[in-house]
């Protein structure tokens, strides 16, 4: 069924929202302002989901997306709107999110902080091979498609990329790279091609449970970010927008507020990057990892810092074991959030002042209204773009204890 739908909204996960006949309608690839033909896929109760057919009446701030295969690849879903649109509609989610989900009248959510590079900006990407080539799933998917180039890469992974050649053999791969010190690495599973000391950046094949065995040059990289160094192993977790990554610190650094005599809690802590940026602040700093790879980075990232103390192990399970308090909590964690163990174990601390950087404004928000029966209100949250052309955004929160 076709039908007419004005789009008034944009959803968490990047989908346009209408009505028709009062039910809730969700159409990918429109933006809001819009008035779409559309055909209905999927009908429920109290919703609906449609495909759009055309654009009757286009926003001003639709534009022609710069990449040929956008649509059809699942990679990136909102190339069509204007930068200037996508930081307004991140704002719009995070501050909808928390008023819906975290029970908040009005909370302050700031202007969404633009990423310096809105293309260009990923230092990783990881690609499955299809007939030799680098490819991305469709949009909503398990096909295959090939990309060449891919716009979101920065300049180091897009000219190691550029001479992959040939990837017969080869199931998986990660592209890792840096701009700021000229490191690049490819992570490889399956068979490493014979041609792979022509890409001119370290080799590492990949094997489940994240082993790592170096085949050409050292098993890492390293990055700068606000000015420190880090390791970053092949298969471990960093900021894939290293640009943005210091906007971030920034910002999680306002939240934290650390004082000279803090005690402060990096949970969630891998490689460090907090860790050595907001936590050293503080008079001691506790840093909770529980990934082999992270922790290795970690203890090589800040082996010259006498006062931070490593605490290996499942956040939820030794943090609130931890004979000890903290007077700021800096934490990250996966997109599923803290939930109720992990904000137990935040709070077995008892500190003053939790500085939340969250990758999913619904978890966020739900971990919101835990912590606010628990004693502690959201003064602010920051969302910060650090996926451009994708709905993904994260979120700083600041929440203080009342």
């Amino acid at each position: 069924m076709q039908r007419r739908i004005a789009i008034d909204g944009i959803a968490h996960g990047g989908d346009g929202v209408g009505r028709v006949d009062g039910k809730v309608v969700f159409v990918p690839g429109v933006l809001p302002g819009e008035i779409v033909e559309a055909r209905i896929v999927t009908e429920k109760r109290r919703w609906a989901r449609a495909e759009p057919v055309s654009i009757v009446e286009p926003a001003s701030d639709r534009r022609r997306p710069p990449c040929g295969v956008f649509g059809r690849c699942g990679g990136c879903d909102l190339q069509h709107a204007s930068y200037r649109l996508q930081l307004t509609l991140k704002r719009d989610v995070v501050r909808g999110q928390l008023e819906h989900l975290g029970g908040l009248d009005r909370p302050v959510v700031h202007p969404t902080v633009a990423s310096p590079q809105p293309l260009r900006y990923r230092n990783r990407m990881d690609f499955t091979v299809l007939g030799g080539r680098p490819a991305l799933h469709r949009r909503r998917s398990e096909d295959l498609i090939a990309v060449d180039p891919c716009l979101l890469l920065e300049d180091a992974p897009a000219q190691v990329f550029g001479r992959l050649g040939d990837l017969r053999g080869v199931e998986r791969l990660t592209v890792r790279g840096s701009s700021r010190t000229g490191d690049s690495l490819v992570g490889v599973v399956g068979e490493v091609p014979g041609h792979a000391d022509r890409w001119s950046a370290s080799v590492v094949a990949l094997h489940p449970g994240g082993r790592a065995r170096a085949v050409l040059g050292p098993p890492a990289i390293e990055e700068v970010v606000a000015g420190e160094r880090f390791r970053i192993s092949a298969a471990a977790f960093f900021q894939v927008n290293t640009a943005a990554a210091d906007l971030l610190v920034d910002l999680v650094r306002a939240a934290a507020d650390v004082g000279p005599r803090d005690v402060v809690l990096d949970g969630y802590a891998g490689g460090g990057l907090f860790t050595r940026t907001v936590a050293v602040s503080g008079a001691a700093a506790i840093a909770v990892e529980s990934d082999p790879a992270a922790l290795a980075d970690l203890r090589h990232n800040v082996a010259d810092l006498a006062s931070v103390t490593i605490v290996p192990g499942r956040f939820e399970v030794v943090t609130a074991e931890l004979e000890r308090r903290w007077d700021v909590a800096v934490v990250d964690p996966p997109r599923a959030g803290l939930g109720t163990a992990g904000i137990a174990a935040v709070l077995a601390g008892k500190p003053r002042v939790i500085a939340y950087v969250s990758c999913d404004p619904a978890a966020l928000a739900r971990d919101v209204a835990e912590l606010a029966q628990r004693g502690f209100e959201l003064e602010w949250a920051a969302p910060i773009d650090l996926f451009p052309q994708t709905h993904h955004v994260e979120t700083v929160a600041r929440l203080v204890s009342t």
